[in-house]
């Protein structure tokens, strides 16, 4: 089980931090990643980190305003969101599977996503 939480509203340049609790069957995967979905758009990657090791993946939007982190032992995975846009409204979801890949086709399991509101 996926449990995302830590979306709301912010003004464009603000920060949120959005977490997501890792439990279940999706405790054994190798990989914990965040996609986000745009109102009339396709799903996108986002980041990805590895529970062994802690490597990372972006994807290019990104840009350095973005972190992902993880806690081993509390098996959560953060998502640290700085400089906010307008356009990164979206629901972002947080994702289990066993390789770290940008293809929303190679991602498990899949939680019920937390939206962020980026507005004025």
């Amino acid at each position: 089980q996926l449990q995302a939480s830590g979306g709301g509203l912010v003004q464009p340049g603000g920060s949120l931090t959005l977490s997501c609790a890792v439990s279940g069957r999706t405790y054994s995967t190798a990989a914990t990643g965040w996609f986000r979905q745009a109102p009339g758009k396709e799903r996108e990657f986002v980041a990805a980190i590895r529970w062994s090791g802690g490597r990372t993946l972006y994807a290019a939007f990104v840009e350095g305003r973005f972190t992902i982190s993880r806690d081993n032992a509390k098996n959560t995975v953060w998502l640290q969101v700085n400089s906010l846009k307008p356009e990164d409204t979206a629901v972002y979801y947080c994702v289990a599977g066993e390789y770290m890949r940008k293809d929303v086709n190679e991602w498990d399991y899949w939680g019920q996503g937390t939206l962020v509101t980026v507005s004025s």
